[in-house]
């Protein structure tokens, strides 16, 4: 073990993998008070959006995808979130995890939003983020540092949304 150590001492690369292989934390896992990883997505309106351009607002990312229960019932919720703090330099982006926009669309035809929703094609974001759970909530800084980190979703979990928000548009 000791030399399978030194081994992985020799390069910051070798070192997160080698993390990984002995359970160590993943190489870019997303904890409260690390840097937000930045990424680029295209919009269901075909526009990117780059996480980088959201810097001064507070910004929540949500994790969804159309197969998953909770994720549909904590639309609307999050909705309302973002129209309500919006226009006090808040910011919710959806992002869609199935990689095509079809099923995404489909789902939006029911149960509409105003936040941008983007499509995470090849899952990039989603492991650059570490997805553990459906839906995951990432909510982030104005410097793009992320403050609060949620897996899953149950009725009445929005108040930890509401109440970080609150303190964070505040600061």
């Amino acid at each position: 073990m000791e030399s399978f150590r030194r081994f992985c001492n020799r390069t910051s690369l070798r070192l997160a993998a080698c993390m990984l292989a002995i359970g160590g934390v993943p190489a870019f896992a997303v904890a409260p008070e690390t840097p937000a990883p930045d990424f680029t997505l295209k919009s269901l309106e075909g526009v990117n959006l780059r996480l980088e351009e959201y810097r001064g607002q507070v910004v929540l990312i949500n994790f969804w995808a159309s197969w998953c229960g909770p994720c549909r019932q904590e639309m609307p919720v999050l909705d309302r979130l973002h129209q309500r703090y919006e226009g006090a330099g808040f910011a919710v982006l959806g992002v869609n995890v199935e990689g095509a926009a079809g099923p995404a669309r489909e789902l939006l035809a029911k149960v509409p939003v105003t936040f941008p929703v983007l499509i995470d094609e090849g899952q990039q974001v989603s492991e650059l983020y570490d997805l553990q759970a459906m839906p995951s909530t990432v909510v982030i800084d104005r410097d793009g540092v992320v403050r609060y980190v949620h897996r899953g979703y149950r009725p009445g979990d929005e108040a930890g949304y509401v109440e970080m928000v609150k303190q964070l548009i505040g600061e």
